[in-house]
């Protein structure tokens, strides 16, 4: 997992879309950005992991609805086999249900085909650096059922109070560096935060703390 992102860094893509004007259009948005490579591009999740295992990309920008292979199903694989790819979901689909079960599967993200290319390029590069990253809508779509009167309780996770909200701001997408001006603590309480929610979670990844807040109703918009 990339946890910092130097200045110098090139962020490596693939795309996984099966339709070729959507990756020809959004290859050349993104190659005209300094320090991002589109290193491939593929139709399908079976393409995909085939092209990620020969190129060893440092985020992989998916489609969900493809032949052969959905996105969910390849987001599993890469989870599985090559946990170090950063998977960030683009979908026309603002259904809750798909975006849980991206989350499930291991995605670090999802934005919805409408967003602009800045922001498309802030999800990149927040995924990239360790984070999560929700568009919007895909926010909208998977936090309006928490924080309700009729929702259960907070769980009783084990965790401090502080420890709670960081893992509220990691789940809403915040690196360390965020969490800490969000906070006006440093970085490095932060980091001894983040390792101690893990260790008490025996969880070792953002988007499993994600999966985790959401399971255990820590998350309201």
């Amino acid at each position: 997992m990339h946890e910092s992102s130097p200045e110098n860094t090139t962020i490596r893509i693939l795309l996984v879309d099966d339709h070729p004007l959507v990756l020809e259009g959004i290859s050349a948005r993104l190659e005209s950005e300094p320090g991002i490579q589109v290193i491939g591009q593929a139709s399908n999740g079976q393409e995909a992991l085939a092209l990620a295992a020969e190129m060893n990309p440092d985020v992989v920008l998916m489609d969900i609805s493809m032949p052969v292979m959905n996105g969910l199903e390849a987001a599993e694989h890469f989870h599985n086999d090559q946990p170090d790819v950063r998977v960030l979901i683009l979908s026309m689909h603002e259904n809750r249900e798909y975006i849980v079960k991206m989350i499930q599967s291991g995605a670090a993200g999802y934005v919805l085909k409408d967003v602009s290319s800045d922001e498309l390029l802030r999800a990149i590069q927040t995924v990239y650096q360790g984070g999560t990253y929700f568009s919007a809508g895909a926010s909208e779509a998977l936090f309006s059922e928490f924080g309700h009167s009729d929702q259960p309780d907070k769980a009783d996770t084990g965790l401090t109070k502080r420890e709670e909200t960081v893992l509220k701001l990691i789940a809403e997408g915040q690196v360390n560096k965020e969490i800490a001006r969000t906070l006006n603590i440093s970085v490095r309480t932060v980091e001894t935060h983040r390792q101690n929610i893990k260790q008490k979670l025996n969880i070792q990844t953002a988007a499993g703390l994600t999966k985790y807040a959401l399971e255990h109703n820590l998350i309201s918009l």
